[in-house]
């Protein structure tokens, strides 16, 4: 919330704050939160800055990875396998693990930045040390929108979740409405040290979901075709578009996006050299699971996989992995909204005790910032509702930046250190430089593929909303109908 996690006492707060405004000074970002303020301030406002600074000041590596594991292992499970049937068996898991390096080594540069200017509290933080004022408005708007993508993307999974459970014919919106008022009750608690707690559901959740995925798909594929007979290949579809390929890609680049995130985590730490542990546990579940689950899922259903992946499990299995995949859903999706609430709410209070949302005015602008962010997020799922699009524009315009290009523009502007002829500069300024040309061109390529997938699905007339395919596709194949189907909510003649 402004203040280096060290400060769990008086002296240590004033170290950190001391440092964190020579370096504020020297690139010329003031820090979060004016210390001279504290002095002016009576008793009864100086207890509640005292106890919002050990309000989040609470969160160790352990509680850190819970975190980092909430906000980065969810929708990209669900859309891995896919990417195998287009990248193919050998393609698909050289990305996934050479993704999942590349995104570790990009987070421990960010760890640093946030170890050498503790005044860091967000993303946009760096960008005004890298940028200026320029650099943080714009690094500012694309976290904005990126959440706000984010919590979308777990609204519409909801719906889609709802939808399978239930085979019912209720309005796709109403499914809809119910998952963002999920998401925003469970947004509610503004500390991320509260917020692990409901982190241990949510990795049960998608452990068990992905493992009865795994079986079902293989059980089911075992009795109907045999193992053997499942048509996978080790390489890419041989019409495979640069387009489609391309989403593939941004697809696995996704499920890679924890990095966004980890500035606003690290500023509760009250031991951030500690992060190193955390990113690494991370990394290291994130490559087992979604290697495991993109190669099991598409050996076992093979180029016909869908998305997401639990789709794929059968009907009843379906409904059995979507049911225990709902915390999953909503606990990682709205760890995304709180990211955004103390983002914006810490920049209009900068400078006010309300920031620390333990008083009452605090909690009354809190719970209205975080309810504006899921009612745009719910509008966006309704406007945007195809999955695997949805999420390729995220991977290319924000997740390139704030995984691959904007970490090595760190390492490049405010973490070397020496000449650049000495060969430890020389060497890391080369992994820099792939890593900055792998963010442009997802930047680039990633985009195009989008939004031409988009212009394709246009032409075609597929672009309904998810929910409402779902519903027409199970009517068809169960009860084999051919009434006529009007495109508005729960209006299916049966």
């Amino acid at each position: 919330m402004g203040y280096s996690s060290e400060n769990v006492s008086d002296m240590e707060a004033t170290k950190a704050n001391n440092k964190a405004m020579e370096a504020g000074e020297k690139f010329g970002v003031p820090p979060n939160y004016d210390g001279d303020l504290v002095g002016e301030m009576d008793e009864r406002e100086r207890d509640i800055v005292e106890d919002g600074i050990h309000k989040f000041s609470r969160l160790g590596w352990k509680r850190l990875t819970v975190v980092l594991i909430v906000e980065a292992i969810a929708l990209g499970s669900l859309s891995i396998p896919s990417s195998y049937a287009k990248l193919g068996m050998v393609a698909g898991v050289i990305c996934t693990v050479g993704l999942g390096l590349v995104a570790v080594y990009t987070s421990y540069i960010i760890g640093l930045v946030k170890l050498k200017f503790p005044h860091v509290a967000h993303y946009p933080d760096a960008g005004q040390l890298m940028f200026g004022r320029f650099g943080k408005e714009l690094i500012n708007i694309m976290l904005i929108l990126e959440l706000l993508f984010l919590t979308a993307s777990h609204c519409l999974t909801g719906t889609i979740a709802f939808v399978n459970i239930t085979s019912s014919g209720v309005c796709s919106v109403v499914w809809g409405v119910i998952s963002a008022i999920i998401l925003l009750l469970l947004a509610v608690p503004p500390s991320f040290t509260e917020m692990a707690i409901l982190g241990y559901i949510d990795f049960v959740s998608i452990i068990a979901a992905i493992g009865i995925t795994i079986i079902g798909t293989g059980i089911k594929s075992n009795k109907e075709i045999g193992l053997s007979n499942v048509e996978w290949s080790a390489w890419p579809q041989e019409d495979l578009t640069f387009t489609d390929g391309f989403i593939a890609i941004s697809n696995i680049i996704f499920a890679y996006s924890f990095a966004l995130c980890q500035f606003s985590f690290m500023d509760e730490m009250h031991t951030p050299k500690d992060y190193v542990k955390s990113i690494w546990a991370l990394g290291a579940t994130e490559i087992v699971i979604y290697t495991l689950t993109g190669s099991l899922v598409y050996a076992f259903v093979g180029v016909d996989v869908g998305s997401p992946a639990l789709l794929s499990a059968g009907h009843t299995l379906s409904k059995v992995a979507f049911g225990i995949a709902l915390p999953v859903i909503f606990i990682s999706g709205s760890i995304n909204t709180v990211v955004l609430g103390r983002l914006v709410h810490g920049r209009i209070f900068k400078n006010s005790p309300i920031r620390f949302i333990n008083t009452k005015m605090g909690w009354i602008t809190w719970l209205a910032v975080i309810t504006v962010a899921t009612l745009v997020a719910f509008v966006v799922a309704e406007v945007i509702p195809f999955f695997n699009d949805l999420l390729s524009i995220c991977s290319a315009l924000f997740v390139s930046g704030f995984t691959f290009y904007f970490p090595a523009l760190m390492w490049f502007i405010l973490i070397r250190e020496g000449k650049w002829n000495e060969p430890k500069n020389l060497a890391l300024g080369a992994v820099n430089l792939v890593v900055l040309l792998i963010g442009l061109i997802t930047l680039v390529g990633g985009t195009y593929s989008s939004i031409d997938d988009i212009i394709i699905n246009y032409r075609e007339g597929s672009l309904l909303p998810l929910a409402v395919q779902r519903q027409v596709g199970n009517m068809a194949k169960s009860k084999d109908k051919t009434s006529n189907l009007a495109l508005t909510c729960g209006a299916v003649d049966p």
